[in-house]
């Protein structure tokens, strides 16, 4: 207990600024009806200047990292593969598609706009699978460098604002083009970025629309294990240089969220049971995401140019476009 005690008092200053960041994002996002994770990034980089401090370094780094894991791992919850199935094998298939070829051209436009592999990959997995949570998710695996943390608070700024837009602007496009309710809501669910924005674009639709939304953005969130799996292969086997690299383990946050949702799928979990780990989920992704901010300056991230949000901006059309041709040319749903 003492050695616990010892090891856990030099993080607390840190996690408690975060919590409380997490805890003011909170209430601004209810209030104000604006993303939370939104609020939780600009509050956390107004406390950059605590980083500095020894007391709080700590745990702002053990927030940032250990914290961020288990969030992401508690997603799993929400995954239920028999909803998920409802989709049928060509939406499967259409959706996994999309993702491949939203990635696909998060490279391409990394190298017209001269950007890294790194950022071209971390910017395509979150506009591709399912925003903020895929940033993060993908950014715990890449391979450290002095950029990472920074990308990585960019591509949730970009992802979240244009998730926002997307929300707004989406369902006005797809029924002005004539979609039906039920096509509307597979694409809602297959191009919006976050998980709060597609439920919201969906229903305010119809319940058929959100329903379906919701469905399509639950497939695109249990692909993230698949994606985070063939990263780590690639990294591996181009670490190796042999073309056969040695399959690896999944990280830990990773067989978390597989676990539950296995467990989500086998058992009939109470519903209050998933509500509540999802909220916890929710609430340790908000203060990983304030910890990120702490650890930023804005004028950091002012130095990234133009052309890191124009990569969010290409990734974002094309996926919509993507969806929008595979929804006419296979004539889905």
């Amino acid at each position: 207990m003492t050695r616990l005690y010892a090891w856990g008092t030099p993080l607390l200053p840190g996690m408690m600024l975060a919590a409380t960041v997490a805890a003011a994002s909170a209430f601004l996002g209810a209030h104000y009806g604006a993303p939370v994770m939104l609020f939780a990034l600009l509050l956390g980089m107004a406390f950059n200047f605590l980083h500095e401090d020894d007391p709080c370094r700590a745990g702002i780094d053990f927030t940032s990292q250990f914290i961020l894991r288990l969030g992401v791992g508690l997603l799993g919850i929400r995954i239920a593969f028999d909803d998920v199935a409802q989709i049928g094998l060509l939406g499967a298939g259409v959706l996994a598609g999309l993702i491949a070829l939203t990635i696909a051209t998060g490279f391409v436009a990394g190298a017209l706009f001269g950007r890294s592999w790194r950022f071209a990959l971390l910017t395509g997995g979150a506009v591709a699978i399912c925003g903020a949570s895929a940033a993060l998710a993908i950014a715990a695996i890449l391979p450290a460098n002095d950029q990472n943390e920074r990308n990585t608070l960019f591509t949730v700024i970009a992802v979240t604002a244009l998730s926002t837009i997307a929300m707004v602007v989406y369902p006005l496009v797809f029924q002005t083009v004539g979609f039906t309710d039920i096509q509307t809501g597979f694409l809602i669910g297959a191009t919006i970025h976050d998980v709060a924005q597609v439920v919201g674009a969906g229903f305010q639709i119809s319940d058929t629309a959100g329903e379906m939304a919701t469905i399509t953005k639950l497939f695109r969130v249990a692909m993230l294990p698949v994606v985070l799996l063939l990263i780590i292969l690639a990294l591996r086997t181009t670490a190796t240089g042999t073309g056969r690299g040695k399959i690896p383990t999944l990280p830990w946050f990773m067989f978390l969220f597989l676990s539950l949702a296995g467990l989500g799928s086998a058992v009939d979990l109470p519903q209050t049971l998933v509500m509540q780990v999802d909220a916890i989920s929710r609430g340790l992704l908000i203060m990983a995401i304030a910890a990120l901010g702490v650890k930023t300056s804005l004028k950091a991230l002012t130095t990234l140019g133009s052309g890191h949000l124009a990569m969010v901006v290409v990734e974002t059309l094309a996926l919509l476009g993507f969806a929008m041709m595979a929804m006419v040319w296979l004539d889905l749903l």
